[in-house]
C-alpha cells in the first residue's frame, strides 16, 4: 500500500477477547494479566497521541468460563443470568486492561488517565436473534461432551468451523448506548475510556424508560461501530490476529485486501468470503460504521496499530465516494 493517512484526532479501537484470554491458556489471573500487559505495550503508541481514544473489547472466552463455573457449581451456588455474567466479564477484563494501559503510560512518565465504564446496551426485545441462538461462547467440546452439556444444562450447542462444538446464545443487534454521554464527557477531559466490553450488558427498555437485563451476548464489533457513530468519530479500528483481511482464504487464489470501497466489501461479504464466526462480524461492523456516517474503518493486527493507521498495513475500508 502506498497511501499514507494522517493519524486521526478521534479514534475507537476494538480489541478481541483473546487479547486477555487467548485460546489454549489455563486462564489464570497471572496469564490474563500478562496478556493485558502485552496489549498495553501494543497500544502504547496510540495512548500517547493527542487524541480522543475509546477502547472496546470482547469477552467470549471469559464469559464462557463464567458459565461453565456456574454449571459445575449450580447445585451449591445459584446461577446468575447471562446479562449478569456479561457484566462480570466486562468489569474484570476492563480492570485488567485499565491497569495495564495506565502502567505502560506511567513507565514513560505519562500521567494520562484510563477509565473503564460499565456499559449497558439496549436491544430490541423482538429481535429474531432471541429465537435463533448463534453466538458461540466459551470452550470447544467434542460431540459426546456437547451432547452431555446440552442434556445436562439445556444449552444449545453448535459445531464451530470444524474446530468442535460450542455453546451458542442469542446475539441481538445493538440499538442504543444509554451512557454514551458519559463516554463523551470522559474523552473530552482527556481520559482514555474503556467501554462497551463484551458488546455491552444487554438490556431492553420499557415504555417508561425502565431497563431490565436479557439473556444474550451482543457482538462487540457491532457495538463498537454504533458507539463510534454516536460519538461522531470518523475512524474506527478493529484489531485482531491478522495483518489484513483476505478473500479466497486458504486457497491458492487467496488475496489480501488493502484499500477497498464499501461496495466492494459488501460484495465480498455477500459472496461468503468471510467466516461467519471469525471475520464476517468484523466486516459487518465496518460496513455498519461507514453506513452510519464514519469515513474510515481499519482491520489490522493488534501489534501493528499505528502502522495500520498510517496506511502501511491493514485493510482499509472507505465509503464509495472517498
Amino acid at each position: 500500500m502506498t497511501d499514507s493517512y494522517p493519524l486521526p484526532p478521534q479514534l475507537l479501537v476494538a480489541v478481541g477477547g483473546n487479547a486477555i484470554h487467548p485460546e489454549g491458556i489455563l486462564g489464570t489471573v497471572e496469564e490474563q494479566a500478562d496478556y493485558a500487559a502485552a496489549t498495553g505495550r501494543a497500544l502504547l503508541p496510540l495512548l500517547t497521541l493527542q487524541n480522543q481514544l475509546v477502547v472496546t473489547h470482547g469477552n467470549g472466552p471469559v464469559v464462557g468460563k463464567i458459565l461453565m463455573r456456574q454449571a459445575i457449581a449450580r447445585e451449591r451456588v445459584t446461577p446468575m443470568s447471562l446479562d449478569i455474567c456479561v457484566a462480570h466479564s466486562q468489569g474484570g477484563i476492563a480492570y485488567l486492561l485499565m491497569q495495564a494501559l495506565e502502567n505502560v503510560l506511567r513507565e514513560i512518565g505519562n500521567q494520562r488517565h484510563v477509565a473503564c465504564l460499565l456499559t449497558q446496551v439496549e436491544v430490541d426485545p423482538d429481535d429474531p436473534a432471541f429465537l435463533a441462538p448463534s453466538k458461540p461462547v466459551g470452550y470447544f467440546y467434542d460431540t459426546a461432551e456437547a451432547r452431555g452439556l446440552a442434556d445436562e444444562n439445556g444449552w444449545t450447542m453448535r459445531e464451530d468451523s470444524g474446530r468442535g462444538w460450542r455453546y451458542v446464545v442469542p446475539s441481538p443487534k445493538p440499538r442504543h448506548i444509554p451512557d454514551i454521554s458519559l463516554v463523551r464527557t470522559l474523552i473530552n477531559q482527556g481520559s482514555v475510556v474503556i467501554a462497551g466490553g463484551g458488546g455491552g450488558i444487554p438490556v431492553v427498555r420499557g415504555s417508561k424508560g425502565m431497563r431490565r437485563g436479557v439473556e444474550a451476548v451482543i457482538d462487540k464489533d457491532l457495538t463498537s461501530a454504533l458507539m463510534a457513530n454516536l460519538l461522531g468519530f470518523d475512524t474506527m479500528m478493529i484489531l485482531t490476529a491478522v495483518s489484513r483481511v483476505s478473500i479466497a482464504f486458504g486457497t491458492p487464489g487467496a488475496r489480501s485486501l488493502d484499500r477497498v470501497s464499501l461496495s466492494e466489501i459488501r460484495r465480498h461479504l455477500s459472496d461468503g468470503q468471510f467466516g461467519p464466526g471469525s471475520m464476517a462480524p468484523k466486516i459487518e461492523a465496518a460496513i455498519q460504521f461507514i453506513e452510519g456516517g464514519g469515513t474510515h474503518a481499519v482491520i489490522a493486527h493488534l501489534k501493528e496499530a499505528v502502522p495500520a493507521l498510517q496506511g502501511e498495513t491493514g485493510t482499509h475500508i472507505f465509503a464509495d465516494d472517498v
